[in-house]
């Protein structure tokens, strides 16, 4: 039975209500505080299966380049283009979050709002892959 004196309780049906915001960062505070979200969204990122594949397939990559020799420049651009990758998959794990919790059941609008951003995360993972296959390719062609 509710005490009498503080009401029924809090509605588990109910949002909590809403933090006040923090106050504006500038300088090396922003800075540090900006490296703590990224590092953040980092660790989130890791516990998505897909992300995890995602980056054992650029170990594969590297080690693949590392037997094959390939030049500098084909690292740089195998790098540049996993970082494409990272960043596409946060968005999509990001869009993913919001889709579910805007829309908790299942809609036409949360599965192409996921489909939308899974298509973004497989065309970068394209455009990696191809690089790599071109690059090792050519290098154990002996060009």
């Amino acid at each position: 039975m509710p005490d009498p004196h503080f009401g029924p309780g809090p509605d588990p049906n109910r949002p909590p209500p809403p933090r006040p915001r923090p106050p504006r960062l500038t300088g090396a505070a922003h800075l540090l505080a900006a490296t703590r979200a990224a590092l953040a969204g980092l660790q989130r990122l890791l516990a998505e299966a897909a992300f995890r594949q995602e980056l054992a397939l650029a170990l594969a990559v590297a080690a693949a380049f590392a037997l094959a020799g390939v030049p500098g420049w084909a690292w740089a651009g195998a790098a540049g283009l996993f970082l494409l990758v990272v960043a596409v998959e946060a968005l999509n794990t990001a869009i993913e979050e919001i889709v579910d919790r805007l829309s908790p059941d299942w809609s036409d609008f949360a599965r192409n709002a996921k489909d939308l951003a899974g298509l973004a995360v497989a065309c970068v993972l394209i455009v990696f892959s191809g690089f790599a296959a071109l690059v090792l390719w050519q290098a154990l062609a002996g060009g």
